[in-house]
């Protein structure tokens, strides 16, 4: 088995702004954890460095005067127009070297579909990638681009059949607006319901238009939702669509925000869980492309996405965190050593409320999309 790393050390000249909830720390703090475990040096796995995507890579999904504003945005400084586009003060600021970002996430996930598609890896992980709430025509939800969309589109373009995986807590929208009327590409996103959590979709009755119906499929989950009852529920629809689809790739967003610990969202996972979510669709990817996501404590993004690498190479790991990671422990204040999160019980009530929640979305999501699959 070949698998493929994507990381580049440039993300660290980008700053969203000192009050902005995305650090882009979190990635080097991740590849340093990678480090310490020794899982930058495994056998049969390579490390890439992307280089930047062009225009027109960007265009492939993007509209060209969104992408005209955002290089002129590109010095730090608004340009004119640059609110109709999603840019500004808030989710998405403008900051010096905005398009150069936006350039570096496009070219991880390009060049892991290309590395999957010229069989130079079977799994690919690009950590820095999953930006999954870019519209064609602006920006939404911390997200410039959709390096997602873009990926499948190149994976599109070989007349692959691709699914998709979302199980970050925030409903992964631009990726379901991009193949909403592809019947070849299979969106599914797990995630907290969208009447309390940005961007407000992710509905089970968003199930596709035209002959794709059924092809957008979506796992709205309460707030406090753990481990417990996640899995199964994930269980209960995600491998039997995958089955059924039969994808030649599979492209997985791996947000963690789904944590318990996360400042943002409501979910109540733990690493352990999320790992188990990733160790069920491996099996049903000939090939894998895993990016990232959200994840807005340092701590949990970095754990969770050394684990989903150690996954992709199927390595156990220590659960002590290794002693070469001490110096970042501290100065990240991570309150344990330990790999895993300690257990944690819901309160009953709370318990009770989540699980009846999940068993009423899973049953309308039989109902309403598992017939189109013949399931």
């Amino acid at each position: 088995m070949k698998t493929a790393l994507v990381h580049s050390d440039d993300w660290a000249r980008f700053d969203y702004g000192p009050e902005h909830p995305l650090r882009m720390e979190r990635l080097g703090l991740t590849w340093r954890l990678m480090q310490a475990y020794g899982l930058t040096r495994l056998p049969g796995a390579t490390v890439h460095v992307p280089t930047p995507a062009s225009e027109r890579d960007l265009a492939m999904f993007h509209a060209p005067e969104y992408l005209r504003v955002l290089q002129a945005a590109n010095t730090g400084a608004a340009p004119p127009g640059a609110p109709a586009f999603g840019l500004g003060p808030g989710d998405n600021p403008v900051f010096r070297g905005v398009w150069e970002a936006a350039q570096l996430v496009a070219a991880g996930s390009l060049l892991a579909a290309d590395l999957v598609m010229r069989g130079e890896a079977e799994r690919v992980f690009h950590f820095a990638g999953g930006l999954h709430h870019a519209m064609r025509e602006r920006a939404s939800g911390f997200c410039y681009v959709n390096d997602a969309v873009l990926a499948i589109l190149r994976l599109r373009e070989r007349g692959l059949r691709v699914a998709y995986v979302d199980i970050d807590a925030h409903h992964g929208d631009g990726v379901q607006y991009a193949f909403y009327g592809d019947p070849n590409v299979l969106t599914i996103s797990t995630h907290e319901r969208g009447e309390r959590l940005f961007p407000g979709t992710g509905f089970v009755h968003e199930k596709g238009e035209g002959d794709a119906v059924g092809f957008s499929v979506n796992l709205p989950l309460e707030a406090y939702t753990d481990t417990e009852v996640y899995l199964p529920a994930f269980e209960a629809v995600v491998p039997p669509l995958l089955e059924r689809f039969k994808p030649d790739v599979i492209v997985a967003q791996l947000g963690i925000d789904s944590h318990r610990t996360d400042p943002l969202t409501h979910l109540a996972l733990d690493v352990q869980g999320f790992a188990r979510a990733l160790q069920r669709i491996v099996p049903l990817a000939p090939r894998l492309i895993a990016l990232g996501g959200g994840g807005y404590d340092l701590r949990n993004v970095a754990r969770a996405w050394t684990v989903a690498w150690a996954v992709l190479n199927r390595v156990e790991l220590p659960a002590r965190l290794p002693e070469a990671f001490e110096e970042d422990a501290r100065r990240y204040g991570f309150t344990s050593r330990d790999l895993w999160d300690a257990p944690a019980t819901l309160p009953e009530e709370i318990g009770r409320a989540v699980r009846e929640y999940a068993d009423r979305q899973v049953g309308a999501v039989q109902t309403t999309i598992f017939p189109y699959h013949r399931l």
